[in-house]
């Protein structure tokens, strides 16, 4: 069996089988696939009973990004991490800014090249990074792969990142989260219809993720695409805030981005800079201590203040850590501690 072969004929995890037809049971879809038949996230497919992952070794994406395009402000501010993704997701959000690799179709064929984990943290390590993230388009699908690479990342010192759509089973979830340091988690609106209509998906199953992360002292940041005329009422934005306040802890950062028009949105507006500031406003004013909005150049709100005393902490432009005075994990005029991951 060359190597091409092996990679493509990696067994997942996470499934029961009766007979030839077998329920994957990665994500909340459960789905139930036939012999010869792919998941919907295109990428884990049923050969004789057996389930397998197609992406396991063969990422289609590695960059060095810096920590803050994640978005993670308060984890690591100003260090490197080495980005990887596969092809596939288990959501078909239509409003996807990287449809081409996330939107897997059955009848293609499986791009990417051949990387064994021991590969990746070896780059990881050679580019100076301080991470590993999994990121760009679903590291639930390639959750096999993944969790290789950060068993072997924590060997090597170096911590693991999601970049995660939250669409995850107790199960799985609790195979990552002995390896995972940080999760950046989309809660794309507080709506169970729209989760279903726009995202194929269902709203309660990224809570659940969420206060499972949290509890679990994973580091957690949450983001939400401000998307006109979808998830932009100030009601809605309001419930998202005062969530993250109550059941998660006001300590959790929220970034709030701009939608641009793309795949299947590509008939909405732009979210306009206005909008965003007013996200930022609401969740500071349902009690969250850190609102960060992205994409849109609103410098203004890009630092990190102390709670406390309003000291500048971090100060940013873009992706661009200007300066750092946290001391200690504290700020250093009132020594009110500041929530995250510094070391």
């Amino acid at each position: 069996m060359d190597a091409s072969t092996f990679y493509l004929m990696h067994e997942a995890l996470f499934y029961k089988t009766d007979g030839r037809v077998l329920r994957c049971g990665l994500c909340p879809h459960r789905c139930v696939i036939p012999d010869g038949r792919r998941g919907l996230c295109g990428v884990r497919e049923n050969r004789g009973g057996i389930l397998y992952s197609l992406v396991y070794g063969r990422p289609c994406a590695m960059h060095v990004d810096p920590i803050e395009k994640k978005p993670l402000y308060h984890f690591l501010p100003g260090s490197r991490s080495y980005s990887i993704s596969t092809v596939g997701c288990n959501l078909s959000c239509m409003h996807c800014q990287n449809w081409e690799i996330s939107q897997a179709n059955e009848s293609e064929k499986i791009a990417g090249r051949h990387m064994t984990p021991e590969n990746v943290v070896s780059e990881a390590v050679e580019s100076g990074c301080s991470s590993i993230s999994y990121t760009y388009t679903e590291p639930t699908v390639f959750l096999e792969y993944a969790l290789d690479i950060s068993k072997l990342a924590k060997q090597d010192g170096l911590k693991n990142v999601f970049v995660s759509n939250g669409y995850m089973n107790e199960e799985p979830r609790n195979a990552i989260v002995p390896y995972l340091d940080a999760d950046n988690i989309d809660l794309k609106c507080f709506s169970d219809k729209t989760y279903r209509k726009y995202c194929g998906g269902r709203l309660q199953p990224v809570l659940d993720t969420l206060k499972s992360m949290v509890n679990a002292g994973v580091w957690v940041e949450v983001t939400t695409l401000i998307i006109p005329e979808v998830n932009d009422s100030v009601d809605e934005l309001d419930e998202i805030a005062s969530y993250i306040k109550k059941e998660l802890g006001d300590f959790v950062p929220w970034h709030v981005s701009a939608f641009h028009p793309d795949y299947k949105l590509s008939d909405l507006p732009s979210t306009k800079k206005e909008s965003v500031e007013d996200a930022v406003k609401i969740g500071l004013d349902a009690g969250l201590k850190y609102v960060y909005p992205g994409n849109i150049g609103l410098s203004d709100f890009e630092d990190t203040i102390c709670s406390k005393c309003n000291k500048v902490l971090i100060k940013r432009r873009g992706y661009t850590i200007l300066a750092n005075y946290i001391v200690d994990s504290s700020c250093p005029d009132c020594n009110t501690k500041i929530e995250g991951v510094w070391s």
